[in-house]
């Protein structure tokens, strides 16, 4: 069984260049696999690895400046998740486009899954879910408002657009690990909203803690790795991935007309060209070539 770990943490990295090679080399070493992306503001990704692996792994990154602190989500896979070890550095580790965001600075105020329920069930919150649209799609909790974002730089603008909606109402967010939130409850606290929370640990941290049976969580949590989807208990869940547009897919949508294997879903059908898609089933073709050769073809991670 491989230890799937999530992280990330934000800080301030006056030279991440410098830190790439090393941790690529360390994970490479140990049999870890993943992303990792650094930037000036800090460490975000998720790796997976042998638990001995990740454990090494996530002590060379509490060991760099100012990371102390990390904390990170673990889970299981029984089969590696992903293909290959990728460290890149980025202008953000999690893209809003706006530079006066510092997390660094200030945050909302963290709830526990233990009191979530109870805070998102009050008459006078709104509870904003901060994932892209295709996330939302697969799953959410109760009576959340989804703002129907192609990407996390689209909130600012959704935001400016609905906040009247949210007038005299406190707002609870959340998102999958809880890095997405950091920058946004900053970012509205940033415009002058007082009464802002956010879900420690995210929907993963969640789903983990919070039993079946007392959740108000509906559906599966889209992550960004081959497993897909997970569920309560961090379970693997139903959904498969649409090697064309990295959007998660269901049992229906896989039995529509729409759907190809590895070349188009009934979401994106209509996306692509006819030279695209023979483009992606020449890739699929070869990924099922390497699959009969018993390897794993990195088309295969799109």
């Amino acid at each position: 069984m491989l230890t799937v770990a999530a992280l990330y943490h934000f800080t301030r990295f006056d030279n991440p260049d410098a830190l790439r090679a090393p941790l690529k080399a360390l994970c490479e070493a140990e049999g870890v696999r993943g992303s990792l992306l650094l930037a000036a503001e800090g460490i975000n990704g998720t790796i997976a690895g042998p638990p001995d692996g990740i454990a090494r792994v996530l002590a060379h990154i509490r060991a760099l400046p100012g990371c102390g602190g990390l904390e990170w989500k673990e889970s299981q896979a029984e089969a590696m998740p992903f293909g290959r070890m990728k460290v890149r550095l980025k202008r953000e580790i999690v893209t809003m486009g706006q530079p006066q965001v510092d997390p660094t600075a200030a945050v909302g105020r963290y709830v526990d899954p233990a009191e979530w329920n109870a805070l998102i069930s009050a008459p006078d919150v709104a509870v904003i879910d901060t994932r892209n649209d295709y996330e939302v799609a697969i799953g959410t909790f109760e009576g959340a408002e989804d703002p129907g974002i192609r990407s996390f730089r689209d909130f600012p603008a959704w935001w400016e657009a609905n906040r009247e909606r949210f007038h005299n109402k406190r707002i609870a967010m959340f998102c999958t690990g809880g890095i997405r939130c950091e920058k946004s409850t900053n970012y509205l606290m940033g415009l002058g909203e007082a009464e802002v929370f956010h879900l420690k640990g995210g929907i993963l941290k969640y789903l983990e803690e919070v039993p079946e049976q007392d959740s108000l969580w509906h559906g599966e949590c889209f992550v960004f790795d081959q497993r897909v989807a997970l569920k309560h208990g961090l379970e693997q869940g139903s959904h498969a991935m649409c090697h064309a547009c990295r959007r998660p897919v269901s049992e229906d949508d896989r039995r529509s007309d729409a759907f190809e294997e590895g070349v188009s879903c009934p979401r994106c059908i209509e996306e692509f060209s006819d030279a695209d898609r023979e483009r992606f089933r020449e890739r699929q073709r070869q990924v099922r070539l390497a699959g009969e050769r018993g390897e794993k073809h990195l088309g295969a991670e799109g």
